[in-house]
């Protein structure tokens, strides 16, 4: 027997949070009934959510995919450049994480809730890396200035937050690359133009230990075995976070 939420999870029909939000909401039925939070099931029971009968876990996918600009992280498939319709994948797959329309580079994709929260969560510090462009040079004063914290505010999207301290390197007159252990809502634009730079163009390369490489635009791959086994370790290592155990499913 395991908890509601978690058999939803695996079988990458929402995180676990995503999970409690559809029974909250009364979509998910047991056997017939309404489930109700924190209830246990297992293989012999019927789980649907909606219309649609859910079945055991789902073979897990964890892809890499170079995000071409122009291309909007969200399911809504009123949005014809949505990611799940320009990738096309045959499986159910969402992302863990964002990159803004503007932007391009590295996107973890995947089915499974739990690897997706444990990307997410700021308080995993996890770094992720970034090529950035500006319309003017820069100095060691902006590089000072993006590495120690800068102050972002914006009323409309209730953020007002110092970034934490990131790694800066000058690559160009007017190129950086940026580390970051957070993700604000378009942290590096903010931050460049609280310091009144504009960004240009600005690409992921790096999330944890997976690396964007030669991988072209456009184009998606599965993870290498050492790669996902380096991700999900980093995963049960991480303190609190509830997934232990969940690398042990089947991958594709």
């Amino acid at each position: 027997m395991i908890r509601l939420n978690k058999f939803l999870s695996d079988a990458g029909v929402a995180s676990r949070r995503g999970a409690d939000k559809l029974i909250a909401q009364g979509r998910v039925k047991v056997d017939g009934q309404v489930a109700t939070m924190g209830m246990q099931v297992d293989d012999s029971m019927e789980i649907t959510v909606g219309k649609k009968v859910i079945s055991g876990p789902a073979t897990k996918v964890v892809l890499m995919y170079n995000k071409p600009r122009g291309v909007v992280c969200t399911e809504d498939k009123r949005d014809r450049h949505n990611i799940i319709r320009v990738m096309n994948y045959p499986e159910r797959i969402t992302y863990a994480g964002r990159l803004d329309k503007d932007s391009e580079g590295l996107m973890i994709m995947t089915n499974d809730g739990d690897l997706i929260n444990h990307i997410m969560r700021a308080r995993n510090h996890h770094e992720k890396e970034y090529q950035v462009t500006v319309d003017k040079e820069i100095d060691t004063a902006f590089k000072k200035a993006m590495e120690s914290g800068v102050h972002i505010f914006d009323e409309e999207k209730r953020l007002d937050a110092v970034t934490r301290p990131a790694k800066v390197e000058i690559i160009g007159k007017n190129t950086f690359t940026i580390v970051l252990t957070q993700g604000l809502n378009r942290q590096i634009r903010r931050m460049c133009s609280a310091l009144g730079f504009q960004v240009k163009t600005l690409r992921r390369t790096r999330i944890m230990n997976l690396e964007l490489g030669s991988l072209p635009v456009g184009e998606y791959r599965k993870l290498r075995k050492e790669e996902i086994e380096e991700l999900y370790g980093e995963q049960e290592e991480s303190p609190g976070n509830g997934a232990h155990g969940s690398a042990r499913l089947p991958f594709k």
